[in-house]
């Protein structure tokens, strides 16, 4: 078997940048049939708009859309691109910019506007198993799904054993998981103070480890015909995706 669908996240810092990464990717990564793309508000680039600009090389785009930027009148974004199909719905973190005005949506009120506004669009929202207790954020689940949610993507997972926890808990749903290279001590503690994720004693910071680590769950995804997607911050993609291509192999 192999996997369902394999996604790669790559971020928008310009036009130039994401389409220089996409083309990589396509050659890097054949088996990645999907990008995602994250809305991050440090850049210009929203995640819709470069969708635009990716589907042309990658037909299969999901940006994500940040809840707390959508104002009650506004046009829903990306509700009217045509070759638009999916879209992953986040709460989103309040902005740097404390200027930035930022509106008390929750993930389910705009995943139902959206249900209602844009029936043609399959929505994602997000499982995180670090943010809080496990019932707690199971029952988020529940919300979103009774909401207009048919997928998750979810924070990615550095311990196989909280993965096939989380694979049991997440079992009848249709579930991206992510897996993200963590290098060096600094990015570590990034993951340890921004996303409260613990790691099991013996992760071992380094790219080899890393890429052990995800091409085991990679594989027993693909013995499930499962979905991943990849995050491949903070390392360049020629190191970290051929060799997870090889294990698909």
């Amino acid at each position: 078997m192999s996997l369902a669908r394999l996604s790669v996240e790559l971020v928008p810092r310009s036009a130039e940048a994401l389409l220089e990464e996409v083309h990589a990717v396509r050659t890097l990564m054949p088996a990645a049939d999907t990008l995602n793309v994250p809305d991050l508000t440090r850049f210009p680039l929203r995640s819709w708009e470069a969708a635009r600009l990716a589907q042309p090389v990658y037909g299969r785009v999901i940006p994500h859309i940040r809840a707390i930027d959508i104002a009650p009148d506004a046009p829903l974004p990306g509700a009217d691109q045509p070759d638009l199909q999916e879209i992953l719905i986040v709460h989103g973190d309040p902005p740097a910019d404390l200027s930035r005005r930022t509106y008390p949506n929750s993930t389910e009120s705009v995943i139902r506007r959206y249900r209602r506004e844009a029936p043609h669009l399959r929505l994602y929202a997000a499982f995180d198993p670090y943010r809080r207790a496990p019932w707690q954020e199971l029952e988020d689940v529940a919300r979103k799904k009774e909401a207009g949610a048919s997928g998750f993507f979810t924070q990615p997972v550095f311990d196989r054993r909280l993965f096939d926890l989380c694979r049991e808990w997440m079992r009848d749903e249709c579930v991206f998981w992510g897996l993200c290279p963590v290098i060096g001590p600094r990015s570590r503690s990034y993951w340890e103070t921004t996303n409260h994720v613990v790691f099991p004693h013996d992760f071992s910071p380094t790219l080899d480890a890393n890429i052990a680590f995800a091409s085991a769950v990679l594989k027993e995804l693909s013995d499930d015909a499962g979905h991943a997607y990849l995050m491949p911050v903070r390392v360049k993609l020629e190191q970290y995706l051929p060799p997870l291509m090889a294990s698909l192999t």
